[in-house]
């Protein structure tokens, strides 16, 4: 199985494209803009939706469901929401087909319009706040914790499979409080297990911060974030959580009777992760070689390659392997014993080195002899020749080892990859040829912000919780800065 993908280092974006169709994720479908997620890829997805659904109900979070279409007038209700989305939007106008009259095929039912449009959901606050002014009457019904798993459209020109399509999977998490500190608190912990699921099941190090007033989400008081770096030195944003304020609950009129009595507008979250996160994983740590996957996050965990000549030897390898497979999956790891006699060896090692699968044994007629396996693994291509009875112990270690590992790995890259700057030309110059994230001092205003994103492409990617707090001057305009915010290129 030849691999034939163009190298990171030649062109990062085909390395990528390629990377996504070779290694069974997903591909583009018969509609544009979207895409088709294959078993390999909605596995992985999977992996990641049990790994953050177990975290949301363990933060006391159910599980619900709001309907795909949203009235239009719904969207009107609440201004700066409304604008943010208007131009992602994909109407429903019309509720019938039909057959042309000439016989040409089939057509819109002019007979057949709506009489209010339905706007196919881009996020759900609206149809979901119009349904809480239903539930919440009292202070007893809050807080009320909600996350859905659904899918979205957003009409994008410009997609990227997994990146940016028209429609994607995501999750979305909508709560409502008694108090403002209540919801702060709430916006706050889903960033924080946002970035707990990114770098301890993803293996991804991420910065939280707060986006600035041109960055935040549309309706938004404060829009918290979790940045990560791709291995091309640009940002990608990998999960945000909003702190609405009461502005969703004035605009449908969602109130609650307090322990006093009086009547009071209830206070707001939501926050979402999306199919994103498959590109972040792949972009994080991938090599030129193919896929490489988190232990945590891959569908199967050990592979197993007979090596071997007639059904004789086939028999005896497998009789071996039967109770390592067995002992393995009573431990909880995927494992797969790929017995396929309609591909050589090496074709699977190749296979199975793309599609990032973290361990890999072979076992032949010399290692049935010795008792042994040959045991290499995905992150650095080193193998090693195991006694059978180490086996399992030494797998274990390794999706431990693999999982830290490649958490290192993209921690030194980031590290090497921030720099601090105080001069425009500085900043513009290390924006342009070495990438990463970029500190510096930025005056607040929107003007600068949007002056930098024009003249150099680079955003605001958030302002950082954590670092040192440092004043100084704008690099751009020489004006007083209480901090260093972060700038990079994004996805």
């Amino acid at each position: 199985m030849g691999k034939n993908l163009t190298k990171r280092s030649e062109d990062y974006s085909k390395w990528y494209n390629e990377l996504v169709v070779k290694a069974d994720l997903a591909e583009n479908s018969g509609v544009r803009g979207c895409m088709v997620i294959k078993p390999y890829g909605y596995a992985i997805w999977e992996k990641m939706q049990a790994g953050l659904d177990k975290m949301f109900k363990e933060t006391g979070h159910e599980n619900a469901y709001f309907p795909l279409f949203i009235p239009k007038s719904y969207l009107s209700k609440e201004a700066s929401h409304v604008e943010g989305f208007a131009k992602e939007c994909a109407v429903v106008t019309h509720y019938r087909l039909k057959n042309s009259e000439d016989g040409s095929g089939i057509v819109v039912d002019p007979e057949a319009k709506l009489e209010e449009e339905l706007i196919v959901r881009p996020t759900s606050e609206t149809i979901i706040w119009d349904t809480y002014r239903r539930w919440i009457q009292s202070y007893r019904d809050l807080p009320l914790l909600i996350n859905q798993w659904a899918n979205v459209v957003r009409w994008e020109m410009r997609t990227r499979l997994f990146l940016r399509t028209a429609e994607f999977l995501w999750q979305e998490g909508h709560t409502a409080h008694a108090t403002e500190n209540e919801a702060i608190e709430e916006a706050e912990r889903m960033m924080n297990v946002y970035a707990d699921f990114a770098e301890n099941h993803m293996a991804m190090p991420v910065i939280k911060g707060l986006k600035t007033e041109s960055e935040r989400f549309a309706g938004a008081v404060e829009t918290y974030c979790i940045e990560a770096l791709m291995q091309d030195g640009k940002a990608l944003q990998a999960g945000t959580s909003h702190f609405l304020g009461q502005n969703f609950a004035k605009a449908f009129d969602v109130k609650f009777a307090s322990k006093e009595g009086k009547q009071e507008y209830v206070w707001a979250t939501s926050w979402g992760v999306s199919t994103r996160l498959m590109g972040a994983l792949i972009m994080t740590h991938s090599d030129d070689n193919g896929l490489v996957l988190p232990p945590k996050l891959a569908p199967i965990q050990v592979v197993i390659v007979p090596i071997y000549k007639g059904v004789e030897q086939l028999d005896e390898i497998s009789e071996k392997v039967g109770p390592l497979v067995k002992e393995l999956r009573s431990k909880g790891i995927s494992v797969k014993f790929d017995d396929r006699d309609t591909h050589k060896p090496g074709f699977k090692f190749n296979e199975y080195e793309l599609k990032g699968v973290p361990v890999r044994l072979a076992i032949g007629q010399r290692d049935l002899a010795n008792g042994t396996y040959e045991v290499a693994r995905r992150d650095t291509l080193k193998k090693e020749t195991i006694p059978s009875e180490e086996v399992v112990a030494k797998i274990e270690f390794l999706l431990e080892d693999i999982q830290q590992n490649i958490y290192k790995k993209a921690n030194d890259y980031r590290a090497a990859h921030m720099t601090e700057v105080d001069t425009y030309d500085e900043f513009k110059q290390i924006i342009e040829k070495k990438g990463g994230f970029v500190a510096a001092h930025w005056d607040g205003t929107m003007e600068t912000e949007d002056r930098i994103k024009e003249e150099t492409k680079a955003t605001i990617r958030c302002i950082p919780f954590g670092f040192k707090t440092e004043e100084g001057k704008c690099m751009v305009t020489g004006k007083p800065s209480k901090e260093r915010v972060l700038f990079a290129k994004a996805y």
